[in-house]
């Protein structure tokens, strides 16, 4: 029986405490944003936990790296302008993001996930939908290196990912070579930053 938590499930928690006590701060344009930052901080280190703790590695399957736990923004389809989130792991490996394949939101228990649509629904966290809740304007990333306009994948092993190769046996390939900046800002200007290091896959 398990006795005693590791210092990852503290830190979780206590990150957890923080983005509670938070949301009972009145809002304004600028603390939307920084509230943002801080659920999106929370986020990837549950997910960078989630990679370390549920290894995709099968040897049976030369593309296992494709289900790798993964981090993407996208621009919302043409019918709706705004931009997403998702995080989530292609458990097919069909490259096509599914509501079942999302992770599972530590705040709420929804999918971290939405369609190209950005339609909301009961089984999804509205706050993916970055345009709609937090008047989010530009995003860009220093590792961008796909379609998305960000994308970041943790490995079992601690090493982090620009993208996901599609080909067999390339596991290794797209490790970031230099910390990922990812610059977000809101309609009023208003800007945060977050940082994914390389090496250390510190996130803050």
């Amino acid at each position: 029986m398990k006795k005693s938590f590791t210092i990852l499930e503290l830190i979780i928690v206590l990150l957890l405490l923080s983005l509670l006590y938070t949301s009972f701060i009145p809002k304004t344009n600028t603390n939307n944003i920084y509230e943002l930052k801080n659920r999106l901080i929370l986020q990837l280190k549950y997910l960078r936990y989630k990679a370390l703790t549920d290894s995709k590695y099968d040897e049976s399957d030369s593309k296992w790296h494709k289900k790798r736990w993964s981090f993407k923004i996208f621009n919302c389809n043409k019918n709706k302008d705004g931009v997403y989130y998702v995080m989530y792991s292609d458990t097919n490996n069909s490259g096509l993001i599914k509501g079942d394949e999302a992770l599972d939101d530590p705040l709420s228990n929804k999918n971290i996930y939405s369609a190209h649509q950005c339609i909301p629904n009961n089984s999804n966290s509205k706050y993916v939908l970055l345009s709609d809740n937090f008047n989010i304007k530009e995003i860009s990333a220093t590792c961008k290196s796909t379609d998305a306009i960000v994308q970041i994948s943790f490995g079992f092993d601690g090493n982090i990912y620009s993208r996901l190769s599609n080909d067999d046996g390339d596991s290794n390939n797209y490790k970031l070579e230099e910390k990922c900046i990812i610059n977000i800002i809101d309609k009023d200007s208003n800007k945060i930053s977050i940082t994914v290091e390389n090496k250390t896959g510190f996130i803050y």
